[in-house]
């Protein structure tokens, strides 16, 4: 099957009826390769082959998030991933030198897991020289733009987008976890909808200019404050998915943290989880 995400076009050969199942890539079924290109295949195998030896990097987020331990091989990456560290391995994952094509081994344990989470980093990889950022976020669209709220998880983004839904007319969610952000080769910058929503079930294959940039802080009364460029690229650095062991493509999204960082309104609004937090938010960054 192929699909388009941001622009970007991918395959996927599974076996069986697993995307059948997976909902969520349902609306970004497309017929051929976007204009932008075909970005990378991922192939269902029955087993790979384990790599020996120590670990080039393993994720360390916490109790609640997932685990990725990567080895460097002679032809790419491999690549385990646990839904919680402790738990037992979903997928493994061998990834080619040029990041366009990949083996995935599903273990039965969870495989929507296995398989989302092998697409979200595929789609990171071969999209980091293309201007697009995997972002942590959550995104409402008001009248014809997009408003991304960052933050550290628990501080309230998603609460901070449902207000807006609550008191900000014309409002609608486009994605509660994992959107896409993308500097256009005119330089202006969009979000887009993807297949992966953490938590909250909010697949749209929509897009939308960015109106803003908001970091998300919890405080005893709402203030709000515009950041200069270099405290924007830190901001949107902080909560965009990249790997610190992949130097080569690290020119790649550092010239697009830049470029975002010039060009797009950011701030941070420290807040109660208040309908006033969603009016002032909404007049500074939009009004």
């Amino acid at each position: 099957m192929e699909y388009r995400v941001a622009g970007f076009s991918f395959g996927i050969m599974a076996q069986g009826e697993l995307l059948e199942k997976m909902g969520n890539l349902k609306p970004f079924e497309t017929d051929g390769p976007s204009q932008e290109g075909h970005i990378f295949d991922l192939v269902q195998v029955e087993a790979l082959d384990q790599p020996e030896g120590e670990a080039l990097f393993c994720t360390d987020d916490g109790p609640d998030f997932p685990e990725i331990t990567i080895w460097k091989l002679a032809e790419g990456y491999f690549f385990q991933m646990r839904p919680l560290p402790g738990r037992p391995v979903a997928v493994f994952l061998h990834v080619f030198e040029d990041f366009t094509k990949a083996r995935m081994q599903l273990m039965g344990t969870d495989d929507c897991f296995g398989l989302n989470n092998a697409l979200m980093l595929l789609y990171a990889f071969s999209t980091a020289r293309e201007g697009a950022l995997e972002m942590h976020s959550s995104v409402v669209m008001h009248q014809g733009k997009g408003y991304l709220f960052l933050g550290r998880s628990g501080t309230g983004k998603s609460t901070h987008s449902r207000l807006w839904l609550r008191n900000i007319p014309d409002t609608e969610l486009l994605n509660d976890d994992n959107p896409i952000l993308r500097v256009m080769p005119d330089g202006s910058a969009r979000v887009y909808g993807t297949p992966w929503s953490g938590k909250t079930p909010c697949y749209k294959a929509k897009d939308v200019p960015v109106g803003a940039i908001v970091r998300i802080e919890q405080a005893p009364e709402n203030a709000i404050r515009r950041h200069r460029t270099l405290e924007a690229y830190a901001s949107i650095m902080a909560s965009a998915s990249a790997f610190r062991p992949f130097a080569e493509l690290s020119d790649g999204w550092h010239h697009t943290l830049e470029a975002l960082a010039g060009s797009v309104p950011c701030y941070t609004l420290r807040c109660l989880p208040d309908d006033a937090a969603a009016l002032l938010c909404h007049k500074t960054v939009h009004g």
